[in-house]
C-alpha cells in the first residue's frame, strides 16, 4: 500500500498549501529558472521537505538529497557533497537538499561554508530544519531564510477531506484528528490513512480510534499533576495512557504555565525545560526523556 503522504505530496506550487508570500517568492525563482541558497525552518510536518523537493522537481537540475539525521558528520560533506558539487553537470544547476540540517554537527556545518562559496557558480543548497538556532550563523548568513508557518486548520481539514474523497473513503467529521495533531500535516495524513477500515466488498470508511486522540488533553493533565505534586508513577501513567509518541508541544505548554506552576523558581524550571528539550531531539525513547524532565520539575514545585 502506498503511503498517502507520498502519494499526495504536492508536485507544483498550486497544490502546495502554505504561506502565500513564500509561495510567490518561490514562484519567482522557478520562473527565473534559478534559486538562491535557501533555509526553511519551522515545526515538524508543515511542508519544509515538500517545498524543497518541489523546487528541485520544477528546475532543470541535478539533485543530491541527504537526510542529515542519518548522515550528519563531516565525512558526508567530504565524500558525498563536495564531489557532487564540484563535478560537471549538463543541467542548468545542481541542487543539494540537506533535510533535517539541525542534526549536522557544528564541525560539518563549518566545512559547508567553504563548499557553498567555492561551488556557488554551479550549485545551490536547500537546508531544512526544525530548530533554526542549531544552524551556525555563518551558514544562515549564506542563505535566504524562510519560516514555514502551517496553513490554517480549515485548509488542512480540506486537504484531508480531498484525500479521503479521492480514495473513495466514507467519512464524517475529521476535525478531532486535525485538532489533535495540528500543525503536523504529515501526522494528520498518516492518522487518517491508518484509520481506514474495510467494511467488506471494498466499502471503505473512516473509523477513528479514540486512543489516538487522547494526547489532546495531555498538557492539562500533566500540569494538573504537577500542581498536585503527584507521584512520578502517576505522571508516567498519564504519559503512557495518552498514547502519544511525540511530546514537542508539551515542552511549550509547561513553559507557558511556568510562572503559575513554579513561582519564584520559574527561572530554574525554564532551565530544566530547555535542557531536556535540547536532549529530546537526540534520544530514541522520547517518553523517558520527558519523564526525566517531569521528575526534575516535581522537585521544585
Amino acid at each position: 500500500m502506498e503511503l498517502w503522504v507520498e502519494k499526495y505530496r504536492p508536485q507544483n506550487l498550486e497544490e502546495y498549501i502554505g504561506n502565500d508570500t513564500i509561495k510567490n517568492k518561490i514562484a519567482d525563482y522557478l520562473e527565473q529558472g534559478s534559486i538562491q541558497n535557501l533555509l526553511f525552518h519551522g515545526v515538524a510536518g508543515t511542508g519544509k521537505t515538500t517545498l524543497a523537493k518541489l523546487i528541485a522537481k520544477n528546475l532543470n537540475c541535478d539533485l543530491l538529497y541527504i537526510n542529515a539525521s542519518d548522515e550528519r558528520g563531516i565525512d558526508t560533506i567530504r565524500e558525498k557533497i563536495i564531489p557532487f558539487a564540484s563535478s560537471m553537470s549538463f543541467n542548468d544547476v545542481k541542487i543539494v537538499i540537506l533535510d533535517e540540517a539541525d542534526y549536522i554537527t557544528p564541525q560539518a556545518q563549518a566545512t559547508l561554508r567553504n563548499t557553498i562559496e567555492s561551488c556557488s557558480k554551479t550549485t545551490r543548497f536547500i537546508f531544512t530544519c526544525n530548530y533554526l538556532e542549531r544552524i551556525i550563523s555563518p551558514l544562515q548568513s549564506r542563505c535566504q531564510t524562510f519560516e514555514i508557518t502551517p496553513p490554517s486548520k480549515q485548509n488542512v481539514a480540506d486537504l484531508a477531506c480531498n484525500i479521503l474523497t479521492t480514495e473513495g473513503v466514507k467519512f464524517g467529521d475529521i476535525i478531532s484528528v486535525v485538532n489533535t495533531h495540528y500543525p503536523d500535516i504529515r501526522k494528520i495524513i498518516n492518522t487518517i490513512q491508518g484509520s481506514v477500515v474495510d467494511g467488506g466488498q471494498r466499502d471503505y470508511y473512516l473509523k477513528i480510534d479514540n486512543n489516538s486522540l487522547k494526547n489532546t488533553q495531555l498538557g492539562g493533565l500533566v500540569v494538573d499533576a504537577l500542581i498536585r505534586k503527584a507521584k512520578l508513577s502517576e505522571i508516567r501513567q498519564i504519559l503512557a495512557d495518552s498514547g502519544a509518541r511525540e511530546f514537542d508541544d508539551l515542552f511549550k505548554y509547561i513553559y507557558n504555565k511556568s510562572s503559575v506552576l513554579f513561582g519564584d523558581k520559574e527561572g530554574e524550571a525554564i532551565l530544566i525545560i530547555a535542557k531536556y528539550q535540547y536532549e529530546y531531539t537526540f534520544v530514541l525513547e522520547k517518553e523517558i526523556c520527558v519523564a526525566a524532565m517531569l521528575n526534575k520539575l516535581l522537585n521544585i514545585c
